[in-house]
């Protein structure tokens, strides 16, 4: 299996709280790539210039 790399780059947005917290907004196309969506929650790993972001895995809610 072939694995390809892509960036993007964004811009943190300070929340004005002074919690030290970021705002990062995610490209639509790119969320609509990765079918990520309200609600999904991410991990966060820090690299040497980059964060990565990856999806937790999603919990199965009840079948209709």
């Amino acid at each position: 299996m072939t694995s390809t790399s892509e960036s993007w780059r964004v811009v943190c947005q300070d929340p004005g709280d002074g919690s030290g917290d970021v705002i990062v907004e995610l490209p639509s196309e790119l969320l609509q790539q990765l079918g990520w969506g309200l609600g999904d929650e991410l991990t966060v790993e820090a690299e040497e210039k980059n964060i990565c972001l990856k999806l937790k895995q999603r919990a199965e809610g009840p079948s209709s």
